[in-house]
This record gives structure tokens, sequence and C-alpha cells, in this order.
């Protein structure tokens, strides 16, 4: 399985929910965290990782054909059995090791298929032609992270149409604090899986800034579990009816923001944009 995570403005923390969710992840898989940023990495500079094995050391082999399960050979331990495979940390090789990885013969997909193994990849910003949208085109799952104040919901809107159309299951995960989930589901017609509240003691794990030995848990930690369950379990995909333009806007976005948005969210029952509660399926908002 691929998951891809990612955000269209700011920083709402990709790369932190997507330790956080692999490390959630129930046991029985093997769990890689591949950093797909083309703005560089920062799993190396968190956990004092080596610079190799990583993305640019399997982009130097990939470039020939070879068995995916050499993936393996270029990922980094860190706790709980999980492993990573570290991005360098400028731009210019990151995008490069991508326009590689990124391929449709990528080993990283070949991984990703193996039924005992989840991939995430931590696609961070995606500005327009990322090289990172390759990635996402071939994830089984999409989380889009997103603020929730006006200017970040003002790139969300713009951009999400688009994404939902990228990827083959498209879910929006909003971040902190901002504008109430039910007045971003109103506003933009996208039914929200999931919130993560601000929890920095808890995110403090995750950016190697925790104590040694302390093991932190919060409102990040629950949310990021409840997830990887629902992902996990056994769920369908179902597209939002078309939303006609909106005509109200969100406080202080422009009007011309707020065009109708086709991404798709996992859901097992759609009805007016919204997830229904009588479902078997889990609703993990706060």
């Amino acid at each position: 399985m691929l998951i891809a995570l990612a955000s269209v403005k700011g920083s709402p923390g990709v790369t932190t929910f997507a330790l956080a969710l692999a490390a959630s992840w129930p046991a029985g898989v093997r769990r890689v965290v591949v950093e797909c940023d083309p703005a560089g990495g920062d799993l190396a500079q968190r956990f004092g990782l080596a610079a190799s094995p990583g993305l640019l050391s399997l982009a130097a082999v990939a470039r020939q054909p070879v068995d995916p399960d050499v993936v393996w050979s270029h990922t980094q331990p860190l706790s709980g059995g999980l492993q990573a495979m570290p991005g360098p940390p400028g731009g210019q090789q990151a995008r490069a090791a991508l326009s590689t990885l990124a391929s449709p013969s990528s080993p990283l997909y070949g991984t990703a298929r193996q039924p005992t193994v989840v991939l995430f990849a931590d696609c961070g910003r995606l500005d327009p032609g990322s090289p990172a949208e390759a990635v996402i085109r071939h994830a089984d799952v999409l989380l889009l992270l997103s603020g929730t104040y006006s200017d970040e919901l003002a790139h969300l809107a713009t951009r999400a149409h688009e994404l939902g159309h990228t990827a083959a299951r498209a879910c929006l995960v909003l971040a902190g604090h901002g504008h109430p989930t039910h007045t971003v589901e109103r506003e933009l017609g996208i039914p929200v899986m999931a919130r993560i509240p601000h929890d920095p003691s808890a995110a403090a794990r995750y950016t190697g800034r925790a104590a040694a030995g302390r093991r932190r848990t919060g409102g990040l930690v629950r949310v990021a579990s409840d997830v990887a369950q629902a992902l996990f379990g056994d769920f369908r995909c179902e597209p939002a009816p078309p939303i006609p333009d909106l005509v109200q806007q969100v406080p202080g976005v422009p009007a011309q923001h707020t065009a109708s948005s086709g991404v798709r969210v996992l859901s097992p029952d759609l009805h007016n944009g919204r997830p229904q509660s009588s479902s078997p399926g889990k609703d993990v908002r706060s």
C-alpha cells in the first residue's frame, strides 16, 4: 500500500503526521517513511541519521531496472520497527532523485504493492509542477493536510479539484487552530476525514526534540491511530456528488477561490458531500 501525504500551503506538519501515522499502523506489516519532498528532507537532521543510505542512494541504483526489495537496503531504522528513507536536505538533489524514483518503473511502487508493506511518502508542499505529483498518481490514498486559516484555505480551494483528480483516493485532513471543521466542510464542499489538534508535546517525539526515554502521547497520537485504523480496515472510496460553485465564501477568502471541488474522500458513504454517521466507518474528526 502506498499512502502519500502532502500540503498545498504552509507547514501543517506533513512529516510529523507521516511519522505518527506510520508509528500507529497496526502490527504485522513492514513500514517505511520515504521523504519525497522536493524541497529537501528533514529526517536525517531530526534523528541524527546518516546521509546515506537514503533517497539519493536508491536513485543512483534505480537508473537501471532493479528488484523492489532493493528499497530496504536504502533505509535506516527508527524506533518501534519503523524504517525511514531520508531525503537529502537540498532541494536540487531531492528533485533530481525524485525525477528518477517517481518514474513508472520505480522500485518504490513495486515495494508498495507487496501485501505486507505500507510505504508512507512524505511529499511535502505540492507546488504546481512538483515532481512528487507523479508519486501521488501511483498512491492508493492521498492525505492532503491543510491548516484552517483563511490564506491556507484559499490555496486549498484552488488546488483541491486538481489534486482530487490526480489521486486515486484523496482525503482531507485539517490541522491546528483556525476555522471550525464544519465551516470548512460547508464552504469548500469537501468532507473532512480528521483534524489534528495543536499538540506540541506529542509532536516533539516526531521532531527529534522529545526528552530521551519519554514517550509522549496526546491528541496527535490519538488522531494518527484512528486514521491508521480507518485506512487499515476494509474501506471503499466514493466520490462526492457534484457541488455547484460556492456562493458563500470562507471569511477573508476572495470569492474566486471558492470554486467547486472534485476531491474524493475516504468515507463508506457520502450524502450531500457529508460522511454518514450510520456507516461502519470511523469518524476521526475532532
